[in-house]
């Protein structure tokens, strides 16, 4: 029989976490779940590894990076199939980054208040920061758990901007409180699959055209707009890594070029699929009632793009290309959708 619960982690050249990760897993005190690693074409050996220590957790191999929403949205299909339609109600799906390491309360928490919240469609919990010392140093390699918080959900801006509620800021115990939030960061979300189900587009969950970045926005809108609530679970606590840390004995000319290259790549999809958001999700009313706030943070961002990140200014060109794809999705949302611009305005003061 197919546990209540299905864990999903994307992989990618990620064995310098995937061990912190499933360890992790193996200590939970909740224990009816599985675990399905999709693969996005990793050359690091993380099939290998999964193989000869986790043979019981089932892989999904892909020939090519998909992203993070491709991918993902296979392992969600997966987990559909293998559950009655009639039993989404009490299923559910762990979208999780390989960068993570979970409390071993963690899913017992969060599959604890599950019970009481039934319209809730996102359980997160409290993801704070942890970072890696002498990384070149196998013998003295170790992981930091900090009091630093990474996310207690995503907070909504007047200007359509989206923001992880508490990052950066020491925990001190601000954001001990249960509460609903306007969604859950995509790097560890619990998600009803009901929920799921009825806000699938085709065959997808995660948009794909997002690929990476803002993935996570884009769902816990949709999700809102069907009804379906997101709730912040403080007592359920996890570490994610932040940073850019690398394994391997390389130089720090070589590590600043990397990271170079990554920030280039994520401003691209940070830009674009933000133009890509507003054009799917912005209602045409709240345009108009956020127009002091949406323009100049807009125009702003293009201005800085065509300063300062030139090579970028592709993004905004690929957002108008993708605009017909969402508009058809928005099309699609606003037959389907449960609540109004006018009842979701209160996430946006």
């Amino acid at each position: 029989m197919y546990p209540h619960l299905s864990i999903h982690v994307v992989a990618w050249n990620s064995m310098r976490f995937l061990p912190d990760l499933f360890k992790s897993l193996s200590n939970q005190t909740y224990r009816d779940f599985n675990i399905l690693v999709i693969d996005n074409g990793s050359t690091d050996g993380v099939e290998a590894f999964i193989r000869e220590h986790y043979p019981e957790i089932t892989i999904l191999r892909n020939a090519r990076n998909l992203g993070f929403s491709g991918a993902h949205n296979q392992g969600i299909r997966y987990a559909l199939e293998h559950w009655e339609s009639s039993s989404y109600q009490n299923n559910f799906v762990l979208v999780t980054n390989p960068d993570l390491i979970l409390s071993p309360t963690f899913l017992e928490i969060l599959m604890r208040d599950v019970a009481s919240h039934p319209t809730v469609g996102a359980f997160g919990g409290k993801l704070r920061r942890a970072f890696g010392e002498n990384l070149t140093d196998e013998a003295l390699q170790e992981t930091i758990q900090s009091d630093l918080i990474d996310s207690t959900g995503l907070r909504a801006h007047k200007n359509r901007t989206f923001t992880d509620r508490g990052a950066g800021e020491m925990d001190k115990a601000q954001y001990d409180e249960s509460r609903d939030v306007f969604g859950i960061s995509g790097a560890l979300v619990l998600f009803r699959a009901a929920a799921l189900s009825e806000i699938r587009f085709k065959d997808e969950f995660f948009d794909e055209d997002f690929f990476a970045y803002r993935e996570d926005v884009d769902l816990a809108w949709r999700l809102q707009r069907f009804g379906w609530d997101a709730r912040f679970v403080p007592e359920a606590v996890a570490f994610h890594y932040r940073g850019m840390y690398s394994p391997e004995k390389i130089g720090i000319i070589a590590r600043i070029k990397n990271r170079r290259n990554k920030s280039k790549l994520r401003s691209y999809y940070s830009n674009r699929n933000q133009w890509l958001l507003l054009a799917k999700d912005l209602p045409f009313i709240d345009l108009l009632f956020a127009f002091v706030w949406i323009v100049p943070s807009e125009v702003g961002r293009f201005i800085y793009t065509l300063l300062f990140e030139t090579k970028n200014i592709r993004a905004f060109i690929d957002a108008i290309k993708l605009s017909p794809r969402m508009w058809r999705k928005r099309l699609w949302i606003k037959k389907h959708q449960k609540r109004s611009a006018k009842e979701l305005r209160k996430w946006f003061r």
